[in-house]
């Protein structure tokens, strides 16, 4: 399992549809991806947990991370958090 906390950058004007994009890229890996933050936690695979999770400028999220893909999963996805 990885980890890794990132503050998340302005998502909004990044990306045209953020919240779908962010699934889109989720879904390329095999591994679990999971976002917390403040006693949350969500699949990042989960478009409607993307949603109620809401991702927004400056909040830290740490991203966890577990699979045969874990050390790429977790680059690009925190990649894309942090813009």
């Amino acid at each position: 399992m990885s980890n890794k906390e990132v503050v998340v950058g302005d998502v909004d004007k990044a990306h045209d549809n953020p919240i779908a994009e962010l699934v889109q890229v989720a879904c390329q890996f095999d591994s679990t991806i999971m976002l917390e933050s403040d006693k949350k936690s969500i699949n990042a695979k989960s478009i409607m947990g993307i949603m109620a999770f809401n991702p927004t400028s400056g909040m830290k999220i740490n991203v966890v991370v577990e699979g045969t893909d874990e050390t790429e999963a977790l680059d690009t996805v925190a990649g894309f958090l942090a813009c």
